[in-house]
């Protein structure tokens, strides 16, 4: 149970020290797919 507890305390660490880094690759996967959405509405 403790190696359980150890674990999910590494993955949030995980979590709080790389959600910004998500958040900007995210971000970055929308703009594209939203500028080729519109480039195909445009053409």
């Amino acid at each position: 149970m403790e190696q359980i507890q150890q674990g999910y305390r590494g993955l949030s660490l995980l979590w709080q020290i790389n959600w910004d880094r998500l958040l900007y690759v995210g971000t970055i996967a929308v703009a594209l797919g939203a500028g080729a959405w519109i480039g195909t509405l445009v053409r």
